[in-house]
Formats: C-alpha cells, structure tokens, sequence
C-alpha cells in the first residue's frame, strides 16, 4: 500500500487519527507492507518529531521505499498538462505518478482535493492507460482497513 504525508500525519489530527492509528497497527502486525516516496520522506523532514517517528516504528520487513526518478516527473508532468491538477499540486501528481510506474497495488491518502476524488481518479486512469499504464486503486484509509470497526 503506498501511503502519502497526509495519512502518516493523520494519525495525530483529531478527524482521522483512529483510522489512520489502525492502518498503522495493520502494517506493525504484518498485514500489509507500506510503500512510501522520496517525496514522503522529504515532507516529512519537515514535520513534527511525533509525526516523523510514526515510520520510523514500523519494522522494516514492512516498510519498501520507492524514489522519485525522471519517468515519474514526467508523467506528474503530463497529468499537469492534461488537466488533472494544476501546478501547484504537482507534489500529489508525483506521488501518484511514483505509485504507477512502479505497480503499486494501492494508494492509501486523507488527500480528498487533489488524490482521493473520483474525477481525478478517472483523469489520472486516463493519462496512465494513454501510456499502457494501469493506475492503482486510490482509496482513503478507511477503506483499505483490513479489521474494520463500524464505531471509528
């Protein structure tokens, strides 16, 4: 599952912080292997201490990272151009754009504006299929819980 910054923060803002706790306890139990960017990464040197150690106590045999490279920066270029969102969400189109290229299954975002959102969901599926690319499932948190409880 590739996660972005706004799930890992999620776990200490008050509107998704259950959710987001239980995705977390998923991945230390094995359940599901976290994919995280470059870009994640980055964003998060910036963050909190308390946010920035949510990954750093998951395992690694849980943990896969996956870099930025000139193919992705393309295609975040393209969904640009195509419409998908604008310059200033060119960070999203990258993430997006890492999870394609490299197969990810999944990915998991709190990011309602620009990532988890039906019409750039179809935006984005139709750059990747121009280029023989199959998009991942874009799903928030909530919906990719494996033990889900009705009361969170």
């Amino acid at each position: 599952m590739f996660i972005d910054t706004s799930v890992v923060g999620g776990c200490f803002d008050e509107e998704f912080d259950a959710v987001s706790r239980l995705l977390f306890a998923e991945f230390k139990s094995g359940k599901a292997i976290a994919v995280v960017s470059s870009l994640t990464l980055e964003e998060l040197e910036l963050a909190p201490n308390k946010v920035r150690r949510v990954l750093n106590e998951l395992p690694d045999s849980v943990l896969e990272y996956i870099e930025l490279d000139d193919d992705a920066v393309q295609l975040a270029d393209e969904y640009i151009a195509d419409g998908v969102v604008g310059q200033g969400s060119f960070i999203d189109a990258q993430q997006v754009a890492i999870a394609s290229l490299n197969k990810v299954d999944v990915i998991v975002s709190w990011n309602f504006r620009h990532i988890v959102n039906l019409n750039r969901i179809r935006l984005f599926a139709a750059t990747n299929l121009r280029h023989g690319l199959v998009t991942p499932e874009i799903r928030s948190p909530r919906e990719v819980l494996m033990d889900y409880e009705e009361d969170i």
